[in-house]
């Protein structure tokens, strides 16, 4: 990068789950450095360690445990700003600040499905950036998808591009750092498995279409394929897992078709060599057994899919088993991962890459 010094960010929501995985993640990166804090009043003006709840296995950096907390909506300097803040008031938080002309590179879903906000996969669809240009900010707002989406929708996209997906049937098992803190008590969690988690299912049956969509002037037209999604919670504490069935439109591809495809693919951010992103996107397992996330979770430092258990569906015409990190590629590290490829192509003006 043609970069003097590194680039300022801002993390929106920074005392939540997902705001100290920013943090943990950003520690040494070679592009941005943190340089403001910003969560809700009841938070602002205090150090961060006196009102962060500390939930990584990593202990809170010296400098970030002593820098004071600042209050949304309050003027800030950086120019890009990751946010990671769910409420019903962040939509509106996130426009005021595109406005003012700060790159939101958001994880929330309040402005996914708006029609001129891109849900970015850098491998997958790096050309929707451009729709964040005809936003009507001098700022921008670029989204990553929901958790379960992120895996989802990068086992699908090499074999969409190659044979043409008609419809996928997907059962999620779902972590509970998924819900946040405190998340789901542990009486209702332990030992139990939860059949229904507050608007999941209709995201995981629309964000995919839309990732894997052809942009056109100033929308995005869906993929032509349909999700029917049963989405679970389950006592494991990192890593969403998935269970799929698919049906191609033409011939099926065979199994080793569908594995080799998916073990070549490659993307912008491995043909840029992206910091964040992982040599291999998608890791294809062979053992009967895998993916599990107890073993698997980390591989690639949380950053790839992995993929097991492909095989022939009697129903439709492959099935497989995906697994990703949620709180990594599925929320913090997908919007490190969707900066880097922002800069990288050249749309943060004044920060060109070489």
């Amino acid at each position: 990068m043609n970069m003097n010094k590194k680039i300022p960010v801002g993390l929106l929501g920074a005392t939540g789950t997902v705001g100290q995985k920013f943090i943990v993640l950003l520690q040494n990166h070679p592009w941005f450095e943190i340089k403001e804090l910003v969560a809700s009043t009841r938070s602002a003006g205090h150090k961060y360690a006196d009102v962060c709840s500390w939930k990584q296995n990593t202990p809170i950096p010296d400098y970030i445990a002593g820098m004071t907390v600042i209050a949304a909506g309050k003027p800030l300097e950086s120019p890009i700003l990751l946010s990671g803040i769910e409420s019903s008031a962040v939509g509106m938080l996130e426009r005021d600040y595109a406005k003012q002309g700060h790159v939101i590179i958001s994880n929330t879903s309040n402005h996914r499905m708006d029609s001129d906000v891109p849900i970015i996969i850098p491998e997958v669809n790096p050309d929707h950036f451009k729709l964040a240009k005809r936003q009507d900010y001098s700022g921008a707002i670029v989204t990553n998808s929901n958790c379960v989406v992120m895996p989802m929708a990068m086992a699908l996209a090499p074999l969409h591009k190659h044979f043409g997906i008609q419809w996928v049937q997907l059962t999620s098992m779902q972590s509970i750092s998924g819900a946040g803190y405190p998340g789901v008590s542990a009486f209702d969690i332990m030992g139990n498995v939860i059949p229904y988690i507050d608007k999941e299912e209709p995201k995981v049956e629309t964000e995919g279409q839309k990732i894997l969509g052809t942009l056109r002037d100033n929308y995005i037209e869906p993929a032509d394929f349909v999700v029917s999604a049963q989405c679970n919670r389950v006592p494991v504490i990192d890593g969403h897992t998935a269970t799929m069935s698919m049906k191609f439109r033409g011939s099926p591809p065979t199994v080793n078709e569908v594995k080799s495809v998916m073990r070549e693919w490659r993307g912008m951010p491995q043909e840029k060599n992206l910091p964040s992103a992982p040599p291999t996107p998608l890791i294809v397992m062979e053992e009967d057994n895998r993916p599990q996330p107890l073993w698997d979770l980390l591989r690639a430092g949380g950053m790839s899919t992995c993929v097991g258990r492909v095989r022939e569906c009697s129903i439709g015409d492959i099935k497989m088993v995906v697994m990703g990190h949620n709180t990594i590629r599925g929320a913090a590290g997908a919007s490190i991962l969707n900066a880097e490829a922002y800069i990288a192509l050249g749309y943060l003006d004044g920060f060109q890459p070489v």
